[in-house]
């Protein structure tokens, strides 16, 4: 990750709730200085399950935010979740990276359950089974009408799309570049508002992958629900502003229940993914993105895994000057910038 950099690029992380821009500037010995920041909140129909249904909305606030910040540079990133993004570790014969290339598509199409020309592959072996008979290969593969979506979205703002990454290893830059790794066993929650991309770092590598359909706004339609409001209300009721005579005292009880159900779906992930490997248990619960810093969700996760539960902090190793960035504004958007932070790592061809 660290060592000779490329020209960054301008992450441009498109959630279901907002849109997400991060800037960095790389210094010496992998630190880096934030050049922007910022964030634009989008109407609950710009896009839905993933899919982006009016992107004139989303546009529009991609837009605002190159020309309210200054932005110059014009090499965009951007990012994907959910189930149009499959990613497969795999075991194949050993082979040399020649003929991985040549057979790769073929390999994929056995473990991809789209038409293999609908997607667009990538792949990276984590093991050459240098010596053995087998290899190890880590396999993603993305739906090109979404790809086609989101990079579109940059072009029409008038920048140039030049990577698209994965959510969940954009969370785990981001975690890497503010607290290194160790040999501990650690799951990264990543509570977006219709999805929750949790991934398993185990002895410093990354281990598995999973996209649960499952986010923040649970927690918003669950209000909804029980006070007969407006969406709009929910949300800033949800955010612990006062709305009208409710106050977020109130739905604390409605909270908590879906916080529950949140970790039971959590639960069943880590579940699986320790009866299929070799990992005992989870260590540690990391917890980034939006939803992350819902009121007492840490608690309720501490709680039923009986582990240690922390809110990543995508700035905590990121130089800022305080006349140029808010302090309580970076607090208070931390963890949602965190999928941006781990994309501006990037760099133009990397």
């Amino acid at each position: 990750m660290f060592g000779q950099r490329k020209k960054q690029i301008v992450a441009c992380d498109i959630g279901s709730s907002a849109v997400k821009l991060v800037e960095l500037k790389p210094l010496k010995d992998g630190e880096f200085q934030l050049q922007h920041a910022a964030i634009a909140e989008l109407s609950s129909e710009a896009i839905v399950d993933g899919a982006i249904m009016d992107s004139s909305l989303v546009v529009e606030a991609v837009s605002r935010l190159i020309s309210e910040n200054g932005v110059k540079n014009q090499k965009f990133g951007g990012s994907l979740s959910g189930h149009s993004v499959i990613i497969k570790k795999i075991q194949l014969p050993a082979m040399s990276r020649e003929e991985l290339a040549e057979s790769i598509q073929w390999e994929a199409e056995q473990y991809i359950p789209f038409d293999i020309t609908d997607v667009n592959l990538d792949y990276e072996v984590l093991d050459d089974g240098a010596g053995g008979d087998s290899m190890v290969v880590l396999l993603v593969a993305v739906k090109n009408d979404r790809i086609a979506d989101y990079t579109s979205v940059i072009v029409q703002a008038g920048r140039q799309p030049v990577l698209v990454d994965i959510d969940v290893f954009a969370v785990q830059n981001a975690f890497e570049v503010n607290y290194g790794l160790d040999n501990e066993t650690i799951a990264l929650v990543n509570v977006g508002a219709s999805v929750m991309n949790i991934s398993v770092l185990h002895e410093g590598s990354s281990v598995f992958w999973r996209d649960v359909a499952f986010g923040g706004n649970q927690y918003t339609e669950a209000i909804q629900r029980e006070l007969h409001i407006p969406r709009e209300d929910a949300e800033r009721l949800k955010k612990g502003d006062r709305v009208g005579d409710h106050t977020l005292q109130q739905v604390l009880g409605v909270i908590n229940s879906v916080s529950e159900d949140l970790a039971a779906e959590l639960q069943k992930t880590i579940d699986f993914f320790v009866a299929t490997s070799s990992v005992d248990r989870v260590e540690r619960v990391v917890l980034a993105g939006g939803a992350a810093r819902t009121v007492n969700l840490d608690e309720v996760i501490k709680g039923r895994f009986q582990v240690g539960v922390e809110i990543l902090n995508p700035f905590r190793n990121i130089r800022y000057s305080e006349s140029d960035f808010d302090p309580d504004w970076i607090n208070q958007h931390a963890s949602a910038m965190t999928v941006a932070v781990g994309l501006a790592v990037r760099s133009v061809g990397d």
